[in-house]
């Protein structure tokens, strides 16, 4: 009971009655208030099928310095709470409120705190638990999603070595991805960081195995002035555009009544590692210091919304952008 209650809460560890064959990672962005300095916090745990290479993990990504240092602890030393998002791995601790970091490889030393101001998840609703929408209850779904918070501001500091990172009114964001494996190909993409407050961009369009075949899903979300434009596979919106070039990624998003465009631009970003059949064996690169342009459009008025760029966004773009189209042309 309590497992199929842990839908309609998306933040807490779901991985008790898994044995192999299975990775949950929270992913925590960090901006300072400067711009200067983006940190990616990404806690988690690999139970694969070789118990002997199980394990859990914090990876703490520097966009400045294009660094990645993956701190490996052993699976008995991942703690976390049955009923809220509360989880310890080693000395370090992570929740809704903030993380404390005490991480060292012998090489590398990562120690601090954050607090996290008021977070804005994406709505859980009866029948929409978070961004998953009615997808979140199909059994066996080789990847799930959350988002824990779209903007929330931050207090604290952190030291690596011998630097010090303050990061007193600067901004975050976190989501989290639970499951077997991450997609064989996928676009993501995420910014809080405009010219105004209260505006956030988050989203993915991934390769989705089903019955046999896949198709191409996603699940993009705009936050702007308190209000959630959802463009969504589940929801009934389409994808009028999808171009990968060498040097930017354009979408088109639209429902009866909106449209979103995007433009993101690519960048070379830090190789992290990522889970397949539970194991951490992937390599992925992903910048969190990108722009991307975004507009949106109300058809009704025929007006524009919003016309704005983020910057430091994050971006990954990750397999063959071929196979997303072919997905999406499934479709029509």
């Amino acid at each position: 009971m309590r497992k199929f209650l842990s839908i309609w809460n998306p933040a807490i560890y779901h991985g008790f009655f898994r044995a192999h064959s299975y990775f949950e990672g929270w992913f925590f962005k960090n901006v300072t208030k400067d711009e200067r300095n983006a940190l990616a916090v990404i806690p988690g745990v690999s139970i694969a099928d070789d118990s002997a290479a199980s394990h859990a993990f914090v990876m703490v990504s520097e966009a400045a310095t294009g660094r990645m240092t993956y701190f490996k602890h052993p699976l008995s030393a991942f703690r976390a709470d049955r009923r809220k998002f509360e989880i310890r791995i080693g000395a370090s601790t992570f929740s809704l409120a903030g993380m404390t970091l005490d991480l060292t490889d012998g090489r590398t030393a990562v120690r601090g705190r954050f607090s996290f101001g008021k977070t804005r998840p994406w709505p859980v609703r009866l029948l929409s638990p978070g961004i998953m929408g009615w997808y979140a209850f199909v059994p066996s779904m080789e990847c799930y999603h959350g988002v824990l918070s779209l903007d929330h501001g931050l207090g604290g500091e952190i030291s690596i070595d011998e630097r010090t990172i303050d990061f007193t009114q600067g901004k975050g964001y976190c989501e989290k991805d639970w499951g077997v494996s991450m997609p064989a190909a996928w676009v993501w993409m995420q910014s809080n960081h405009f010219d105004r407050d209260d505006i956030s961009l988050t989203g993915s369009i991934a390769k989705i195995p089903w019955r046999g075949s896949f198709f191409t899903g996603f699940i993009f979300g705009f936050l702007l002035d308190g209000r959630l434009f959802r463009f969504t596979t589940y929801s009934g919106a389409k994808v009028e555009s999808f171009r990968v070039e060498s040097g930017k990624i354009v979408l088109r998003f639209e429902t009866r009544a909106f449209a979103l465009d995007i433009e993101a631009e690519r960048r070379d970003g830090v190789e992290l590692s990522a889970p397949s059949l539970g194991a951490m064996t992937a390599r992925i690169r992903e910048t969190l210091n990108s722009r991307v342009e975004v507009k949106l459009f109300d058809k009704t008025s025929a007006t524009t919304v919003f016309a704005g760029t983020g910057r430091c966004a994050g971006l990954e773009c990750v397999g063959d952008m071929n196979e997303l189209n072919r997905g999406l042309s499934l479709k029509k």
